[in-house]
């Protein structure tokens, strides 16, 4: 039997100038994310969109949600299997298109995993187990893109 989980988050509007939205420059893209007992994330749009470039945009949380989920599910793996990680570190890169009307999705995310795992001979298993972890990974089960993943993984033995 399934089981359902909820999720609550307050999004508050910070870029009123004292206009509202008058017009497409006449207030900023900022905003503050909130949910009960967790620091606040302060976000704006992409900057090519009018944003602050030195806040999150929704792209960026979208990409490091992936990368994250996808880690917290590779790491559980390898811990079922009996393979140590001992480091993990992904540079992900999401490749999003922006239509002639404004609109726009992603097209796909592209995972860049490097592990140290403790055991040379494990490293081919090691590196299969992104396969199950992209399978399991509730956010990138929750997407209408591809998510692949290239990763590259060594042994502190080895």
């Amino acid at each position: 039997m399934a089981k359902e989980h909820q999720y609550k988050s307050s999004l508050v509007w910070t870029g009123n100038k004292g206009s509202g939205t008058m017009d497409y420059r006449s207030y900023d893209r900022d905003f503050v994310v909130s949910i009960v007992n967790k620091p606040p994330i302060s976000g704006s749009s992409d900057s090519v969109f009018l944003g602050d470039k030195t806040k999150y945009n929704p792209e960026d949380l979208l990409l490091s949600s992936i990368s994250s989920c996808h880690m917290l599910w590779y790491l559980h793996l390898c811990s079922k299997n009996e393979i140590v990680v001992i480091e993990y570190k992904d540079n992900a890169v999401g490749s999003m298109v922006e239509n002639a009307d404004g609109s726009g999705q992603f097209k796909e995310v592209k995972l860049y995993p490097e592990v140290l795992i403790s055991d040379a001979g494990q490293i081919d298993q090691a590196n299969a187990l992104h396969e199950e972890a992209n399978k399991m990974c509730f956010i990138a089960n929750s997407l209408n893109f591809p998510v692949k993943h290239e990763p590259k993984c060594s042994a502190s033995n080895g």
